[in-house]
């Protein structure tokens, strides 16, 4: 009932989030049917078609974990009277999560019931294998494999929101939390680690036997240190993200600033720790991409049609990711825009605020952004 009711005072927006999750979590039920179909046809490559399938669980829980964050922002009211009904921040928790869950739930089961549609004689040759027709089809399989991706989203969006802050009573987050020195300096160590990688499994005599890891995609084989490597120094640059936009944000601010500059400066600076995490998802996809792309463009090679869906599917999940947090922190900012309101700020000064705000971290993100793609040796 609760959800229900819900669902009756649900906005443009929150609608499009419920139908977003439901989406996201349907074409991931896709994938890890057509794994499950594979295995009974006996076609070979279980294991790597069912990693292949983490990436976009992955996306989903991410893009779960975010929009569960945004909803004490985004509905204060309804946190507050459920607070008022007795209910204790565990509960608040398990209600918000309950509500994403649900939705990846009704996602998985509207494809299941397309799987077993298709199932019943109606597919074509093509598809057979997918779906393992003529093969019978283990009851409990598809619902435990089903399972996972409803508890996976639940499960990360009960420990991504950060309700003690937020209830009634409770002291609010400091407008501006800085870095410590291990967030600082943390990455360094984890750059020199991929870079050294990197050159080990570049040096002269490397020889094309080291290649031993076939990516999937229709890219090229490459060797472990070359991934890990690579990988690392891309985890480095994410890291590194949210200590560079606060640095922005500083820099705007420095010495003696128009008010365009210093608002902008302060907005970026307290901005960064919450930005960081989902700019750096977001760049990390997009360099991805554009590394794969690279690829194919060089060689000509046709781009599968399952990794197109799924890079499709990490990259909407990541950018529906970011608007969330977006929202969420113009909801925060809501009181403060509301003062420099009534204290007679020009529109323009608030306009260009957010557009030098934007320059700023876009210049961060096109430094670590290019330079995971520049760094990548793999293609």
């Amino acid at each position: 009932m609760y959800y229900l009711g819900l669902a009756r005072g649900y906005r443009a927006l929150d609608l499009a989030r419920w139908l977003l999750t439901a989406t996201a979590a349907a074409v991931v039920a896709a994938f890890l049917l057509r794994t499950l179909g594979r295995a009974l046809h006996g076609t070979g490559g279980d294991l790597e078609r069912l990693l292949w399938c983490l990436p976009p669980l992955a996306a989903v829980a991410w893009f779960a974990a975010v929009t569960a964050r945004a909803v004490p922002a985004q509905h204060p009211e309804r946190i507050t009277g459920l607070t008022a009904a007795g209910a204790g921040p565990t509960r608040i928790r398990l209600l918000v999560a309950g509500e994403i869950a649900l939705a990846c739930a009704l996602g998985s089961a509207f494809t299941l019931l397309l799987f077993l549609i298709l199932r019943n004689d109606i597919a074509g040759p093509a598809l057979a294998p997918d779906i393992g027709m003529g093969v019978p089809l283990p009851a409990v399989a598809p619902v435990a494999l089903l399972a996972v991706l409803p508890l996976v989203a639940g499960v990360s969006a009960a420990c991504a929101i950060r309700l003690p802050e937020r209830l009634p009573g409770r002291p609010a987050e400091p407008a501006v939390r800085r870095y410590g020195a291990l967030r600082l300096l943390l990455p360094a160590p984890v750059l020199l680690a991929g870079l050294g990688l990197e050159l080990y499994g570049l040096r002269p005599d490397a020889t094309d036997a080291e290649r031993t890891l076939a990516l999937p995609g229709g890219l090229p084989a490459t060797s472990p240190a070359l991934l890990i490597g690579w990988g690392l120094t891309a985890l480095a640059l994410a890291l590194w993200t949210g200590p560079l936009l606060a640095l922005a944000g500083r820099l705007l601010a420095l010495r003696s600033p128009a008010p365009l500059r210093l608002l902008a400066g302060r907005g970026l600076t307290a901005q960064a720790r919450r930005l960081g995490a989902p700019l750096a998802v977001l760049t990390t996809v997009v360099a991805l991409m554009l590394v794969a792309w690279r690829h194919w463009a060089r060689t000509g090679t046709d781009v599968p049609a399952l990794t197109l869906v799924e890079g499709t599917l990490v990259l909407a999940c990541a950018l529906a990711a970011l608007a969330a947090r977006l929202h969420e922190l113009r909801a925060d900012r809501r009181p403060a825009l509301d003062a420099l309101d009534r204290l007679g700020t020009p529109p323009g000064l608030l306009t260009g605020t957010a557009a030098l705000r934007a320059l700023a971290a876009g210049t961060v993100l096109l430094l670590t952004g290019g330079l995971t793609v520049l760094l990548c040796p793999l293609l």
